[in-house]
């Protein structure tokens, strides 16, 4: 080593250990980091995927039937990404909107992704869609997009089964299953981007251990996490668990800590499930006082904490396809102060690195990518949440954050950064 390569190592050992930067180590490549969920899940008519307005509407969507409350600004989109709608603007043009199936658009999302600062994404896949082959192959379509949005674009990335939908007898089935084939077909695990956590391959299982009548048990869970970290031929994993905002106290949407604090401490990394558990800032800003109890719990037993936040919620179409009544904006934003405050409140208590949900969750109204604040008019309502702001805001909001995990905590402040203008 030379002596200039000696002496920059040195300086960057001597920052980390001032607590300026929560650099990233084998042990926890997520440090100092900031990832948001990717659902990945949108599948209009006509975009090859045999689906039929899948989280859009489905089979009824148009008008005065749609089950999102965002509607993405695709103003920076080329025709071969835009799928028409029977919804329209207010000057009278077709509103349209994006597929998860289409490679272009992937990469301009991991694209923005990088031009903002954000440093990766948690590639949602479903169990409920691994049950038949058309679910399978839409998945594994979204999957490889990603994969090679995510080269492309230098950002880190990890595969999260969500669990919602599975029972006892289909669980360990599906999902174990659906690892064994990805692996054995081109194990994705290799690429230098595959985030990975004490050097092994990070897999989240998310739905562990919540308390709202599941229809899988904590058994099956405990199965799960053992498969992923322990197989001779698939596992040698880490395994990060989605668990309940209220899993150390092992109340509210936790199962009871006796039985399932056993599971979680098998985790590499706890994720507590944030979105919905407070509403208001003066809310936000004491989630800290959470934070730092987790983290501690966490570190006693040398496990990586990925705290979750999220930049406001609206469900009102959603709830309206089930006729349930929702309000639209139920968690409003406050022009990001809500998402802000979770950011530096969680900062502020210890957390070196954030989880954003979501990257593209318009369904409930959590995504941070570009939105319009001119939506279609007519029977279906739907957000403009923050009126006036550019439609990157939160995208550069969140790239903020990132910035904010390697500044003294002591510097952050709950008023946003200033934003620069545009040149």
């Amino acid at each position: 080593m030379s002596f200039y390569r000696f002496s920059l190592a040195l300086g960057l050992i001597a920052i980390a250990s001032s607590g300026l930067l929560p650099a990233a180590t084998p042990d926890n490549e997520l440090a100092g980091k900031v990832v948001a969920g990717y659902q990945g899940w949108f599948a209009p008519a006509g975009d090859g995927s045999g689906l039929e307005w899948v989280h859009y509407g489905g089979r009824r969507f148009g008008p005065g039937h749609c089950t999102f409350d965002l509607w993405p600004d695709l103003s920076e989109f080329g025709a071969d990404e835009k799928f028409a709608t029977p919804f329209r603007f207010p000057n009278g043009e077709v509103a349209p909107v994006f597929s998860a199936s289409n490679a272009t658009t992937v990469n301009r999302h991991f694209q923005w992704m990088r031009d903002y600062g954000i440093d990766g994404a948690a590639l949602q896949r479903f169990g409920a869609n691994l049950d038949s082959p058309e679910g399978i192959a839409w998945r594994d379509k979204v999957l490889e997009n990603c994969r090679h949005a995510a080269a492309a674009n230098g950002r880190i990335w990890f595969i999260m089964y969500d669990l919602s939908g599975l029972n006892d007898e289909n669980i360990i089935r599906l999902v174990t299953g659906d690892w064994k084939r990805l692996i054995d077909k081109d194990d994705f695990r290799k690429d230098a981007g595959y985030t990975r956590q004490h050097g092994r391959p990070l897999v989240a299982i998310w739905g562990i251990g919540f308390s709202d009548h599941r229809k899988y048990s904590l058994e099956s869970c405990r199965k799960l996490v053992e498969f992923f970290k322990n197989d001779p031929k698939y596992g040698g994993n880490a395994v990060m668990e989605g668990v309940p905002y209220h899993w150390r106290e092992g109340n509210a949407d936790s199962e009871p800590a006796d039985v399932s604090h056993p599971v979680y401490e098998m985790a590499d990394v706890i994720s507590p499930w944030a979105v919905g558990r407070y509403r208001t800032i003066p809310a936000a800003q004491e989630i800290g006082k959470m934070v730092g109890a987790d983290k501690a719990w966490c570190d006693e037993r040398k496990i990586a904490y990925l705290p979750v936040i999220f930049p406001g919620f609206s469900w009102q179409n959603l709830q309206k396809s089930h006729r349930k009544d929702s309000p639209l904006d139920e968690i409003p934003r406050e022009k990001g102060n809500f998402l802000w405050s979770q950011a530096v409140s969680a900062i502020k208590a210890g957390a070196g690195s954030l989880y954003v949900a979501m990257f593209d969750e318009i369904d409930e109204g959590t995504a941070i990518f570009k939105v319009t604040s001119t939506p279609p008019v007519g029977e279906s309502k739907f957000s403009v949440f923050d009126a006036g702001l550019p439609s990157d805001h939160y995208l550069w909001l969140v790239g903020q954050i990132g910035k904010a995990l390697h500044q003294p905590p002591t510097s952050l402040t709950y008023r946003i950064p200033e934003r620069a203008a545009a040149k």
